[in-house]
């Protein structure tokens, strides 16, 4: 692991997706950070670098909104199995994990009639792929935070899974990173897109699950 620590991977994560979504500076706190992220379904976030029942149970009971969910790096039946009866799970991310950019693999050549577009704006490059009829097919952005960076917002569109583009992505933004200064990468991997990272070079270092408060549609 590119990380000494999962708490070094877990600081990496939060600072760099803080830049990425354009969210607040991350606060620290005792048990992690909280994050103010401005959204009217996620006003903000904490984050647990070092859970216990204890401390989920409590935060849980002092976290009177369902927009601000709690992101553990524990299993989500051990983090159901801590939270009080008036929250539940969220879709989403299921585990973090980490690459040493220079082990990523490099990005392969688009197939046929595909083309590719990227831009770099505030330490956040973006990249999309659009397909001949100039429909988007895939996207991806990666924040570098000095010789760390974060991969967020990986997605490819069903009508253009299986065609390698994945892999595009993630070789393109490693090769931004890199770059930039970065050494070492990060980002929350859904069970989908995990086997698309282990693929091309990057490691699971935890679990990761969410849950807020009340009923809520969708990932956060």
């Amino acid at each position: 692991m590119p990380f000494s620590t999962t708490a070094e991977a877990v600081r990496a994560w939060v600072e760099g997706w803080a830049v990425s979504r354009g969210a607040a500076e991350p606060t620290a706190q005792p048990w992690g950070f909280t994050v103010d992220v401005g959204l009217a379904k996620e006003v903000a976030r904490h984050v647990l670098t070092a859970a216990d029942e204890a401390t989920v149970r409590k935060l849980a009971e002092n976290t009177a909104v369902a927009a601000v969910p709690l992101k553990v790096f524990v299993p989500p039946q051990t983090l159901k199995a801590w939270l009080p009866p008036d929250w539940v799970l969220l879709d989403g991310h299921a585990v973090l994990m980490a690459a040493s950019l220079s082990a990523v693999e490099a990005p392969p050549g688009l197939p046929d009639g595909y083309r590719l577009r990227s831009w770099h704006r505030a330490d956040v490059t973006r990249v999309v792929v659009r397909a001949a009829d100039g429909a988007f097919a895939a996207r991806g952005q990666i924040a570098v935070t000095g010789e760390t960076s974060v991969v967020d917002q990986v997605e490819t569109d069903p009508a253009h899974q299986r065609r390698g583009l994945g892999r595009v992505v993630m070789g393109t933004l490693a090769e931004a990173a890199a770059r930039g200064g970065a050494r070492a990468a990060v980002l929350g991997a859904t069970e989908e897109g995990r086997a698309l990272y282990e693929a091309v070079g990057w490691k699971v270092v935890a679990p990761l699950s969410a849950a807020v408060r009340g009923t809520r549609e969708g990932g956060a």
